[in-house]
């Protein structure tokens, strides 16, 4: 197996995405790891020589001010491009980026293309939750949906749910401002028609205050509402700890009763650390595209590959591709 990783893109690049690589192929030498690059940027980093990582040079970067799918055809030489490249030449597995996702999206459907039944792509999430991790989709990839949009990010969301986090029969639920039928907007109104004549386990809307508890295993929504969702749980959790810390510190005495509960503290930051997770798979586009938050670090690096890999192994696409092309509902003017 044959992961290339963008090693230009992010805000720690290419420090922490070298490193994150390099924790990587110490761990697992049969992965083969491809740094696609500035050479004479990256070696610096290269603190360690395995035989199972390389470096592909590639000259040019992606910057974050820079228009995305403009860039992508006019930067031929850029990191993200050349690593969707050889993947859609088969030179190469999977892709990891840390770096733009507008530009990483537009690599994967420029270069990649949809899979066919699929109109949009969607970035899924696994969000930590009291029952244990459970998937959120769209969490970024497209602001504006249609209902079948939603429809479509269910099916692949089910999929990955089981393929990937091993759950039988995934619960989906649609995030809407009410748990009854008839709640929401247009989109959502529209989305549950759909939604409770699919093959899917749907079990209807589901609000915000429902994702922490992991009440569904599934939680379908836009890209703007899902963004909204993932960094409001990220800064919440980032405050909470920090307001446990001030305050358990904030005399001797409580200082040591922090010390009895400190084992449980650092379970708890583990669980809710994004680091932990990686990378959000890009599904909808015809291969293996994982996008990493832009300030990942060496560790977040290290498990958005073995995520990518996880994604290769179970044949996600190929189950995608199979599955829900033949689900497809058909298509009548102003349905959507």
């Amino acid at each position: 197996m044959k992961i290339a990783i963008d090693a230009m893109g992010g805000d720690y690049a290419p420090r922490e995405i070298v490193a994150g690589t390099l924790l990587a192929a110490e761990a697992n030498p049969e992965w083969q790891l491809i740094l696609i690059g500035h050479k004479e940027k990256i070696k610096p980093y290269l603190t360690q020589a395995f035989p199972n990582l390389t470096i592909h040079h590639a000259a040019e970067t992606i910057e974050m001010d820079e228009h995305p799918a403009n860039t992508v055809r006019r930067k031929k030489d850029a990191s993200i491009v050349v690593a969707t490249r050889l993947v859609k030449e088969g030179q190469a597995d999977a892709i990891v980026g840390a770096g733009s996702t507008g530009a990483q999206m537009a690599a994967a459907l420029l270069g990649l293309g949809r899979i066919r039944g699929i109109d949009r792509p969607a970035i899924v999430a696994v969000m930590p939750t009291l029952n244990g991790g459970k998937v959120v989709l769209d969490v970024g990839a497209n602001p504006d949906a249609k209902p079948l949009n939603l429809l479509q990010y269910a099916g692949m969301g089910s999929i990955y749910a089981e393929k990937i986090l091993g759950f039988q029969h995934p619960q989906v639920g649609l995030l809407n401002i009410g748990s009854e039928e008839g709640k929401g907007n247009e989109l959502t109104q529209q989305a549950y028609e759909l939604l409770k004549t699919a093959p899917l386990n749907f079990v209807g809307n589901v609000e915000g205050r429902d994702v922490p508890y992991g009440r569904v295993d599934v939680v379908v929504c836009d890209g703007f509402v899902g963004n909204v969702l993932l960094k409001s749980f990220e800064g919440l959790s980032a405050a909470l700890f920090e307001l446990i810390k001030e305050r358990i510190t904030a005399n001797s005495l409580r200082k040591l009763g922090a010390l009895a509960i400190k084992p449980g503290l650092k379970e708890l930051v583990k669980m809710m650390d994004h680091a932990e997770v990686g990378g959000a798979p890009l599904l909808g586009v015809d291969g293996v595209s994982v996008i990493c938050h832009g300030s990942s670090n060496a560790k977040a690096i290290f498990n958005a590959i073995r995520v990518a890999k996880e994604c290769v192994d179970v044949r996600l696409i190929e189950t995608i591709r199979q599955e829900l092309a033949q689900q497809a509902p058909a298509r009548q003017e102003g349905e959507v």
